[in-house]
């Protein structure tokens, strides 16, 4: 029972050393973005090893990854655009208003969410052809989408809903939220793939389910009593200027989504005039390999945001900076690490999703060009979460823009045509990490942080950071 009593405990992110409190926060988160780690690729993992045609699944499933970004973007336009906002306004002690943004984004996203499953449904073949199917490849894809939108507002709340958790200083919780889910996927995809035959549509089955019991969980923690701000009735009708305020801070995430899906497409479609389904599933995996990444350095910057976010509110600015910081070194170590071991075993991660040998030879030299400087993707991550958590929404949508948009899209349609041929597809990532991470984080450094340095108050923390960083 003591175990159950901690999760259902705040953590209070105005005391104690700010690494502390980041950590306190991000090693549940971590857990959960390691366990959804396994949500996301378990999928790709089964339908890899299916046997003779697998990998022509596999390039039909990679196709969907476009428009299950699109999802998300709009589970991050809504739901995490309201999370920093939430968190302001909690640490300067306005409940009220944070419960009126939490109501709003929940509405928000039950609405979309409808609009997108109509909408993807409806298009899902001119759809999935845009982002470079082929005939044959389309009998996956489509078999794996038609199922997939079935949770598409479990999907929204689950991923939309779940930082207001963590940002009430509950991480236990919002990582059981994601536990819930990826044990349920895990455990199904073998039975629904290989015991009942249905092939990728077992798999997508299994994660509608997954998702379906994920939000539960997470709207039956907001609707209690247990949720230091819950969800109220008296707040779910939307207010035009709630909206827009989570709107213009959501719009970071969205464009972050949305050019990811852009990205995708473009990818997908060039890959598929030059080098066929092949490299279409090379990409698929190169993608999955990716996660594996990323998705760990994620967990330390959704720790970070709400500790920064809180401190900014409540105006002590000196503890804003220490979490900026934090977030910047440990993303770094991190980063370099990842970038290291991808490069001494790029065959062992391939692995992990194939055993075609096609696969596994085309993809090994990809592999080292697609994430060669990987570690600039620190930078970026610091650089996107200080300017969101302090609301300067002109810095992150620009750097939103300037990564993908401006720079990937534009180098996976020109490189290939120029020489490169499918190399020029996958050389396009590491230079937009190199030069847009890079532009981000010095831009956050002579912005707002040198802002943060200037407001700080001369004040005595010593009786703060002496403390130990509590749970109320």
């Amino acid at each position: 029972m003591k175990h159950e009593r901690n999760l259902f405990r705040s953590v209070d992110f105005a005391r104690g050393p700010v690494w502390k409190c980041v950590l306190i926060q991000s090693v549940p988160l971590l857990i959960a973005q390691l366990v959804q780690l396994l949500y996301n690729i378990v999928d790709r993992v089964y339908i890899g090893h299916m046997g003779e045609g697998h990998s022509l699944a596999l390039t039909g499933v990679g196709l969907t990854f476009p428009v299950v970004t699109l999802i998300i973007g709009f589970a991050a336009l809504f739901g995490m655009g309201g999370i920093p906002l939430f968190s302001i306004e909690y640490g300067a002690g306005r409940k009220d208003k944070s419960g009126l943004v939490l109501g709003n984004s929940f509405t928000l996203l039950c609405v979309s969410g409808v609009l997108l499953t109509a909408v993807c449904y409806l298009f899902h073949r001119p759809i999935l052809f845009a982002f470079g199917a082929s005939e044959a490849s389309f009998a996956y894809a489509g078999a794996y989408l038609r199922v997939y939108l079935i949770g598409t507002v479990f999907s929204m709340l689950t991923t939309g809903l779940n930082g207001y958790i963590n940002a009430e200083g509950y991480p236990g919780i919002g990582m059981i939220s994601v536990l819930i889910g990826a044990v349920v996927n895990i455990a199904l995809d073998p039975i629904f793939i290989f015991v009942f035959g249905m092939g990728v549509s077992g798999a997508a089955t299994a994660t509608v389910i997954s998702q379906a019991l994920s939000a539960a969980w997470v709207l039956g923690f907001l609707f209690s009593k247990k949720a230091i701000i819950p969800i109220e009735k008296n707040n779910l009708k939307l207010r035009a200027s709630v909206v827009v305020d989570i709107t213009k801070l959501g719009l970071t995430n969205f464009i972050v989504q949305m050019t990811a899906c852009g990205v995708q497409a473009a990818c997908n479609a060039t890959l598929q005039t030059y080098g066929g389904d092949l490299y279409v599933g090379v990409m698929t995996v190169l993608n999955s390999v990716r996660e594996i990444f990323t998705l760990p350095v994620m967990g330390i910057v959704n720790g970070a945001q709400p500790v920064i976010s809180y401190n900014y509110g409540a105006g002590d600015y000196d503890r804003t900076r220490a979490g900026i910081r934090f977030n910047a070194v440990v993303g770094t170590i991190y980063t370099l690490t990842a970038w290291l071991l991808v490069l001494l075993l790029p065959g062992v991660f391939i692995g992990i999703f194939t055993d075609d040998p096609a696969i596994m030879q085309a993809g090994i030299p990809m592999l080292k060009i697609y994430f060669f400087g990987f570690v600039f993707m620190a930078l970026q991550f610091s650089g996107q979460t200080a300017f969101q958590s302090l609301k300067d929404y002109k810095h992150a949508i620009f750097f939103s823009l300037l990564r993908k948009a401006v720079i990937v899209i534009p180098l996976t349609l020109l490189l290939p045509a120029v020489g490169f041929g499918v190399k020029g597809v996958f050389l396009a990532e590491p230079v937009s990490n190199i030069v847009g991470g890079t532009a981000c984080f010095v831009t956050m450094l002579l912005t707002v942080y040198r802002r943060l340095r200037v407001k700080a108050a001369p004040a005595d923390t010593t009786e703060k950071e002496d403390a130990s960083c509590s749970e109320s």
